[in-house]
């Protein structure tokens, strides 16, 4: 009997697993968005720093007000964004729980000698969205700009609070979750649901259903965002199937 076959657990196993798995989880978000709520202020000013930026380099006729200051329009707007800026906040902040916890649901189907990577795949899964975020933020004025600049000369954009600040925060996480599209590929890789030859088979889908999806996931819709993102999900695609194949072939040097 092999490593799997030892942990294999019934249906029922698995369901208390995710319900557990999936309650720390939402516990581990609630305390970040609890701190994100307390830190709104450092937060809101980071998330207007893209704004401000385009203030500084755009036309000031096109763009309504004399600084960084949004207008809002709603008098319930100023808590709403409060509540999501703590939300994503909070789910951005328990990123490394978030991923701890996938490796926990997913070790007992590993051979023995694969769950030696979980701290790998913790602080992967980590560098990895933080710097598709940080790509995200430096992209975002670039996205902002044209997305002035495009309706024309006799358009004034004025921003609300609510739709600039969901705006920024999706386009953050999208970028983040987009760089774990490497870590998704190896893992099903190991776990046998996929194979480099079948990666390599369905690389021209791959590469169309990858622009469709940065199409869907970015909110800005502008092609120099959907460039920014498209072509590193696609460099990543053929390191997973890299990172793959030299697995197999270390695999079968062994038997």
């Amino acid at each position: 009997m092999n490593g799997i076959e030892k942990n294999r657990m019934p249906l029922l196993g698995h369901l208390q697993e995710l319900r557990k798995r999936l309650l720390i989880s939402f516990l581990s978000v609630c305390v970040g968005g609890v701190a994100c709520w307390f830190l709104y202020g450092t937060i809101l000013e980071l998330l207007l720093e893209p704004y401000c930026q385009i203030r500084e380099t755009s036309d000031p006729d096109r763009i309504f007000g004399s600084g960084c200051e949004l207008l809002v329009t709603d008098p319930l707007e100023p808590f709403s964004v409060r509540l999501t800026v703590a939300g994503y906040g909070g789910i951005i902040l328990s990123i490394p729980m978030l991923l701890w916890q996938a490796w926990r649901f997913i070790a007992p189907g590993l051979l023995s000698k694969e769950k030696k990577w979980a701290i790998p795949f913790v602080l992967s899964g980590l560098l990895l969205f933080v710097t598709g975020s940080l790509l995200a933020y430096w992209s975002i004025p670039r996205a902002l700009d044209f997305l002035v600049e495009i309706g024309g000369p006799d358009l004034v954009s004025v921003f609300s609070p609510a739709k600039y600040i969901g705006f920024v925060i999706k386009m953050i996480v999208a970028f983040g979750v987009g760089f774990e599209f490497p870590l998704l590929l190896i893992f099903l890789q190991l776990l046998g649901v996929l194979t480099p030859d079948a990666l390599r088979k369905s690389r021209r889908y791959a590469i169309v259903g990858i622009v469709a999806l940065v199409a869907v996931l970015t909110p800005s819709g502008d092609p120099f965002t959907l460039l920014i993102l498209s072509v590193p999900m696609v460099l990543f695609y053929e390191i997973a199937i890299l990172l793959g194949s030299l697995r197999n072939r270390r695999m079968q040097t062994k038997v």
